[in-house]
């Protein structure tokens, strides 16, 4: 349904996937400028670019629900990302079993353990593919370790969560949802059995914390775990990847940025959350409108869908000094890469562990790593978790440190 009194731009299609991987940046400034409450009609979904609006969206859940899925194309699946408290609330006190403090600070000799074993595959070699040698596989280790998967099945669970990611895009073939729907469907068989035998056979790991959490008397069944394990999947793998690669990638880009962290490396945090902003590997969450209200000027109605950009609002030049530009040292920055609110991303501190134990460990093992191309790495095209494919890098050959 057309809007009235709204402008418009032949070049933005929130629903999707190929606005996302061709630099949507511009598109987002426009948006801001002219049209911060966006009307997409070809997508049937506004678009809310500015980050104030985007925050204080998150904060009333009464107007602007997950309960409707937090994808535009899509109904909501039984997982606690498309629920509403008081029963989110109820369901994210079980998984947070998970993630206390003390489960992720315990992570961090494996982290640097694994990220050394990854580094030691190609660091005889001289060069490689920074996505598909060094950043998939650190977030697929860890989370695969932590659901119960063998390692030799960690390549059907790379592959299930990207034939289920790439399937996120308006213009998706009905081969691409045939093949995320199998994708699915293996992916709960294989969790079924996982969850079948930690409940059997208690272990230390955290579909096995899962299995047996216990909240005032509330635990979760098998398909509420098949789904919560599903969530940590797909958010703490595909994530995770982007940011450490297309975060290196920008860091690569900018000699002056990789040379001053080398030199201080107390910098390190500050440059994981300048990388966290400048990716926002997830480009946007829906939510549904629950009643009439105007925004901006703008009308919205009961039922429509709206976005969340954040990958706008990390860019909002009211609230980013040159937001354009990547500063490892950048102060205050209070990006919503990880969303805001009550949905505000369970698994961000593993995140934020993760990526900075492997981007300290890449710059002190290959301290001369450049890009191998001049050309930008191709970018997946899709609506939700976008990043790089792949990224040739090279660097003087050295000897692996794990034995």
């Amino acid at each position: 349904m057309a809007k009235a009194n709204h402008p418009t731009n032949p070049d933005i299609a929130l629903t999707e996937g190929s606005f996302y991987g061709n630099d949507p940046y511009p598109h987002y400034a426009w948006m801001r400028a002219n049209a911060p409450v966006y009307w997409d009609e070809a997508g049937g979904v506004w678009g809310i670019a500015s980050y104030a609006d985007v925050k204080a969206i998150s904060k009333d859940p009464a107007t602007f629900s997950n309960a409707g899925g937090i994808r535009p194309n899509f109904g909501p699946l039984p997982m606690m990302i498309d629920m509403d408290d008081p029963e989110h609330w109820n369901r994210r006190k079980l998984v947070n079993r998970g993630f206390t403090p003390r489960r992720v600070r315990e992570q961090q000799d494996k982290i640097r353990r694994v990220c050394n074993e990854i580094i030691d595959n190609v660091c005889e070699r001289g060069a490689c593919d920074l996505v598909t040698d060094i950043a998939a596989p650190l977030p697929m280790i860890m989370i695969g370790d932590a659901l119960g998967v063998a390692p030799e099945d960690r390549g059907d669970l790379l592959r299930w969560s990207d034939d289920m990611v790439k399937a996120q895009s308006g213009s998706a073939t009905e081969e691409m949802m045939a093949t995320a729907a199998a994708a699915f469907a293996e992916y709960s068989a294989y969790a079924s059995k996982v969850i079948a035998d930690r409940r059997q056979h208690p272990t230390d790991d955290l579909m096995s914390v899962l299995v047996h959490a216990e909240v005032d008397g509330d635990r979760l069944d098998d398909l509420e775990l098949v789904h919560e394990s599903l969530l940590i999947l797909v958010g703490g793998d595909e994530t995770t990847r982007h940011v450490i690669s297309e975060g290196m990638y920008q860091l690569l880009s900018h000699p002056d940025q990789k040379r001053k962290l080398i030199d201080r490396p107390e910098l390190i945090d500050s440059a994981v959350e300048e990388m966290l902003r400048w990716v926002s590997p997830i480009k946007n969450m829906a939510r549904t409108v629950t009643r009439d209200v105007e925004l901006r000027g703008q009308v919205l109605e009961a039922g429509e869908k709206l976005l969340l950009l954040y990958a706008s609002a990390n860019r909002d030049e009211s609230v980013f000094v040159e937001p354009e530009r990547f500063d490892i040292e950048r102060q205050p920055n209070e990006h919503v890469a990880f969303g805001f609110g009550t949905h505000f991303c369970l698994g961000n501190s593993l995140a934020r562990l993760e990526i900075k134990v492997m981007v300290q460990t890449l710059l002190e093992r290959l301290p001369d790593l450049e890009l191998a191309s001049d050309e930008p790495p191709a970018m997946r095209p899709a609506n939700f978790i976008v990043g790089p494919e792949h990224l040739p890098v090279r660097f003087t050959p050295t000897k692996p440190v794990t034995t």
